[in-house]
């Protein structure tokens, strides 16, 4: 397999595009300081709708995989993310969130053994300094609370991103199911606390529930399938760099529609993480894998793949 597939990139790449309309959404539409109920709005719908269309439940070691990577990716991950758009202004948590790449390479190292290259940490340091550029100078005041929710949640889906890569997916399931089983276990794991911490369900106006089914369906559903579609097709360079395209959205959706401005610092921050991520896509031709053999997809369990290593941090190898 060629080591860029500009489709399949485009098409993962809507996730985080769609993920930078989340904190425009979350502050102009949604109910304040319900980041439980939010959370839980935005996975359990989307989790159900996508068992439904794929009608395949896990089996065996999966149900214990599939609720590790709902919790991680979901269950721990939108709450954290929501709490901390509620405490503090999404410029400010989009710089917290952009350090996601470098957490990944350094979780590779730590968990799967893999040791980071120059180039990623690099790649990964000027994608940082890129989004802190274009948001920071409207990024306003630090919240403790709310920096510890940024870190967490980048933490959190950061280390679901790896585990993903690591157990990719079992034979015969596709990335729909893999998806719905993530969103319905973290979205099970919200319900009880939504309930016990924030109380009953708020009242809903009109703007509220059309930026509810918004969250769930496009935002959610069709984003995280192509998300884990992509993250067992790309290397996990290549995926974990298309994450500074949320924050950039992010930037162009406060300019074009609340009013934001954008000057020659804020640009040169643009072209800066645009860069990184365009680098991002990019892996040494010494370390491009094979293709794999009809049946055994790069989302097949390592061995059977004929690699000790399912996320090759520089190659073709399985991602995100």
């Amino acid at each position: 397999m060629p080591a860029t597939r500009p489709a399949l990139i485009a098409l993962t790449a809507l996730a985080p595009i769609s993920w930078g309309t989340t904190y425009a959404v979350t502050t102009e539409f949604l109910p304040p300081d319900r980041p439980l109920f939010t959370g839980l709005m935005r996975a359990l719908p989307a989790g159900l709708l996508l068992l439904a269309l794929a009608r395949v439940l896990p089996r065996g070691a999966w149900w214990g995989k599939a609720a590790v990577l709902g919790v991680l990716n979901i269950g721990a991950f939108f709450p954290l993310l929501f709490l901390a758009a509620y405490r503090m202004p999404g410029g400010m948590a989009a710089v917290v969130g952009s350090v996601g790449p470098l957490l990944v390479v350094a979780l590779s190292a730590l968990l799967l053994g893999q040791r980071p290259t120059t180039r990623s940490v690099l790649t990964g340091v000027v994608a940082a300094s890129g989004v802190s550029l274009v948001v920071l100078d409207a990024a306003g005041g630090l919240d403790a609370l709310g920096v510890l929710a940024a870190l967490a949640s980048t933490a959190s889906m950061s280390t679901g991103t790896v585990l993903a890569g690591r157990w990719g997916r079992p034979d015969g399931v596709g990335p729909l199911a893999l998806t719905g089983w993530q969103l319905t276990a973290g979205g099970l794991l919200l319900a009880p606390l939504a309930l016990l911490v924030e109380g009953a369900p708020p009242a809903l106006d009109g703007p509220a529930i059309g930026g509810y089914v918004y969250l769930a369906l496009a935002n959610t559903a069709l984003a995280y399938w192509l998300w884990f579609r992509g993250i067992g097709r790309l290397s996990a360079t290549q995926v974990t760099f298309l994450g500074p395209l949320s924050p950039l959205t992010a930037a162009v959706i406060g300019w074009a529609a609340l009013g934001e401005a954008l000057g020659p610092v804020q640009l040169a921050g643009m072209a800066l993480a645009f860069g990184a991520t365009l680098a991002g896509q990019t892996v040494p031709s010494a370390r491009r894998t094979a293709p794999v053999a009809a049946g055994t997809g790069p989302f097949s369990p390592a061995s059977r793949n004929g690699r000790k290593d399912s996320m090759d941090l520089t190659g073709t190898a399985l991602r995100r």
